[in-house]
């Protein structure tokens, strides 16, 4: 069954349902997400999103500050674009509904996170991205000109290879016309054709067992990419925020937000010694590559499984009111964080590379976009800012949207696509290949390609990557699709991506750090 849209959505975050808002009066608009609308990345960012509201702030000092977190390998021209277009899209969060913590005074109730120089962090409790994600969602579930398709899980990009030797001829590079998706309700497959595409599907983190991912997060937008020939970058560089709740069986892990220490929490040893003035200057509020590799240090040096956040000195009643979700879920295991410590240890996060994207937000395959974190812009370098991955988002959907709006009015929609072929394919016998497959690579990633790395490791995690590949792709040939093989297949396209670039890139810089290559100084 075809379906025609003017634009294809496929993630239902902050980058993908704004995008979405602003060219839904342009065209009709579908959004494609595999689980319900609501459940995204962008529902469990907690800190806030990062933009230069008041002085003594200045644009300067937000640049400056994320070009030191990503170790200058951030692209300086992309980085003064967003965090000068910040304010503007602020205001059309606003605008659309969503809230942030205002002072007595009407102002914005800003915080401070690790990198940041100044407070310019807008949040909305402990809750901002939920927050913004309802606000998107309740506006989008009222437009006319949007169909949205939740549970439905994008197979494959459909370009011209698809169509036969004709048109790969009349194409050199190449297209994207739409999508094969399957409704894992019905377990039906459709053929959702449209004039241009955005690829906003989050990022990879159930990659490793410990992570602050929703376990929708399994890369599944890059692993098209890639697979449909598009460029993919800098993967190497995985952040692990430096503070989950430890909290053993639980997942995803649960986080406890930088804004946290910024409120003036102290990392602490589990003996309660402070560690972290050992490793940087900035103590307990250093950029998150730091903080993370310190923990992880002091937990190997120790043989400890957690170290404690101390909130214990400050204000109770203002750290109830600020962080109400954090203090809800302490006490639900039996930790009154305003009279105990927080166990926490770090854990997958954010990935920084992703889907090579120009400032428009188009990839090197013509008529698709991409955004959020599954692209990567040049924003963050090795190493991202905090916060500063929702305004990228917004500020790269809205470019992106302008350019989309624009380059649809001369694109026609292709015909004569082929209907997915899955003709002599059956139910796996037994799912216990492919769920134990998906546990092996997690088990790969966490031990071989964590904080540390060495090129040994990244060589052990490559041999074992590689048959758990043949495997998959053995199983997927011949098997009815299923969301655990689908996922698992890009999963380990993914994982892929990341050990070779990571065995590429003979230094330790930010968020990659080989014990073969000490960094420089």
């Amino acid at each position: 069954m075809n379906k025609e849209y003017d634009f294809l959505v496929i993630g239902s975050g902050l980058a993908g349902l704004s995008f979405t808002l602003k060219v839904a009066d342009y065209g009709k608009v579908a959004v494609l997400t595999k689980a319900e609308l609501l459940e995204t990345n962008t529902s469990y960012a907690q800190g806030g999103i990062a933009a230069v509201t008041y002085e003594p702030d200045s644009y300067n000092k937000h640049i400056e500050d994320t070009l030191d977190a990503g170790n200058n390998l951030c692209r300086r021209e992309v980085v003064e674009m967003v965090v000068k277009e910040a304010p503007k899209q602020i205001q059309q969060l606003i605008d659309w509904g969503a809230r942030f913590d205002r002072e007595s005074s009407g102002k914005f109730d800003l915080a401070k996170e690790g990198g940041h120089s100044e407070h310019r962090i807008l949040h909305y409790k402990d809750t901002t991205g939920y927050e913004i994600q309802r606000a998107l969602s309740e506006r989008i579930k009222n437009h006319p000109n949007v169909d949205v398709f939740e549970h439905h899980f994008a197979i494959d990009l459909i370009t011209q290879h698809h169509l036969g030797k004709l048109v790969k001829r009349m194409h050199s590079d190449t297209e994207c016309y739409g999508v094969y998706a399957i409704n894992f309700k019905t377990h039906k497959i459709s053929t959702l054709l449209s004039k241009v595409t955005l690829v906003a599907t989050g990022g990879a983190g159930n990659l490793y067992k410990t992570t602050t991912n929703p376990v929708i997060a399994t890369g599944d937008g890059i692993a098209m990419i890639y697979r449909a020939k598009g460029t993919v970058e800098n993967m190497e560089f995985f952040q692990f925020h430096p503070t989950s709740l430890y909290n053993p069986g639980e997942r995803p892990s649960f986080l406890i937000t930088e804004a946290l220490r910024g409120f003036g929490g102290i990392l602490k040893t589990i003996d309660g010694k402070e560690f972290m003035h050992k490793y940087d200057k900035r103590n307990s509020l250093a950029p998150r590559d730091i903080v993370a590799r310190a923990i992880d240090n002091e937990m190997k040096i120790k043989g400890d499984d957690f170290v404690y956040l101390d909130c214990t000195h400050l204000n109770a009643v203002k750290l109830r009111k600020n962080f109400p979700n954090i203090n809800e879920k302490c006490l639900s295991i039996g930790c009154d964080f305003t009279k105990e410590m927080i166990p926490v240890v770090p854990a997958a996060h954010y990935l920084c590379g992703g889907i090579k994207v120009d400032t428009n937000g188009r990839s090197w395959i013509k008529r698709l976009y991409a955004a959020g974190e599954t692209s990567s812009t040049g924003m963050h370098g090795a190493n991202r800012l905090a916060s500063n991955s929702l305004i990228e988002a917004i500020v790269y959907a809205d470019r992106a949207a302008q350019d989309a709006i624009e380059q649809m009015k001369n694109i026609k929609i292709q015909k004569d696509i082929p209907d997915w072929d899955d003709k002599g394919t059956k139910h796996p016998e037994e799912m216990v290949l492919i769920t134990q497959n998906y546990k092996e690579v997690q088990q790969i990633f966490s031990v071989y390609v964590g904080i540390v790395r060495s090129n040994l490791r990244l060589k052990r995690a490559l041999d074992r990557l590689e048959i758990i590949y043949k495997e998959t792709e053995q199983l997927y040939r011949k098997s009815k699709l299923s969301k655990q093989l689908c996922e698992l297949r890009n999963l380990i396209n993914v994982g892929y991506l990341i050990i070779k670039m990571a065995m590429r890139r003979e230094e330790s810089i930010g968020l990659h750090y080989n014990i073969d290559y000490p960094p420089a100084g």
